[in-house]
């Protein structure tokens, strides 16, 4: 019998072998980049020295948690760790909800050569390197000849250091992210909202609703387990507060409301070379995050809706 299924097995793979070679190039960037690395979590169990290379992840000294109480006993911990959770909430907060608005406005467009060249406009940020869009972000905000303190000084209003300022900093952060990603996220809202049956809306015309309540009661109902679904996601990253446009973006004066867990793990680790305590934080940051996801999808359960398992 076992040998029946063996042979069943192999008859299959060979049956499906151009579909296994397609997902293979997906498989072993996963399995070589992200699988494999997470044997070096180990050393944020021990005290590994800058110079003592691969071998130092087996031969150093065990540590325990003495990384993580180094972390969690430092005068920075509470500044990063609310620095973090600020601006991820900030993005959830608002950024969350945008995507979903825009789709269901170009859903109502019924002119289609104007939907589509506001579909493309609003996607087009998303492919804009992170790098160029802080050089843009940079030359817009500038204190001294960008387009925002030129329009102010026009006005007769006092310019204003948005990016060296901590009072506008997380501001500019969370409103130029969400125009980078706002035209992409609408995407799978849109196929979402494809999917309704078109009776549905035809019923409820012939029933006196208008547009307000079709949105209410037939568009947000249809695609809410995709809305449910993506909250999900946005909730397990919420430590995930933008490493790359921060980095890019923040300076000395405003570290007091942008240095996050990402950036204080590079200058941790890549800077002063602190591998071991660096890999600590970074590790505490990846347990409290699948620690939101797990409580999101286990609260999506309790309230009848379809998690992600």
């Amino acid at each position: 019998m076992e040998a029946r299924a063996g042979q069943g097995i192999m008859a299959f793979l060979r049956k499906n072998r151009l579909y296994y070679a397609l997902i293979a190039p997906g498989l072993l960037y996963f399995l070589i980049f992200h699988y494999v690395p997470l044997y070096g979590i180990i050393i944020a169990f021990k005290d590994v020295a800058p110079f003592d290379g691969f071998r130092g992840i087996f031969t150093s000294e065990w540590v325990g948690l003495k990384q993580f109480h180094t972390f969690t006993g430092s005068y920075y911990f509470w500044d990063i760790l609310g620095n973090t959770v600020i601006i991820s909430l900030y993005r959830l907060l608002f950024g969350f909800p945008a995507p979903i608005v825009l789709a269901l406005l170009m859903n109502e467009v019924r002119i289609v050569a104007f939907k589509k060249v506001v579909q493309t406009i609003s996607y087009l940020p998303h492919f804009i390197s992170m790098v160029v869009m802080a050089g843009l972000t940079t030359t817009v905000f500038a204190l001294d000849g960008g387009t925002i303190n030129e329009v102010l000084h026009r006005l007769g209003f006092e310019p204003l250091y948005f990016l060296g300022d901590g009072r506008y900093f997380r501001s500019v952060l969370v409103s130029t992210g969400i125009w980078k990603e706002i035209g992409w996220g609408t995407i799978i809202y849109l196929a979402a909202i494809a999917g309704i049956d078109p009776q549905l809306y035809e019923a409820a015309v012939v029933d006196g609703a208008g547009k307000l309540r079709q949105i209410w009661h037939i568009t947000i109902p249809g695609i809410l387990f995709v809305i449910v679904i993506m909250f999900i996601f946005a909730a397990g990253g919420l430590l995930n507060a933008g490493f790359e446009q921060i980095f890019l973006l923040y300076s000395p004066p405003v570290y007091k409301v942008a240095d996050i867990i990402d950036t204080y793990v590079y200058r941790k680790g890549l800077v002063e070379m602190q591998y071991s305590f660096a890999t600590a934080v970074a590790l505490f940051k990846s347990v409290i995050a699948m620690a939101l996801l797990l409580g999101t999808n286990y609260l999506a359960k309790k309230l009848n809706q379809d998690g992600i398992w």
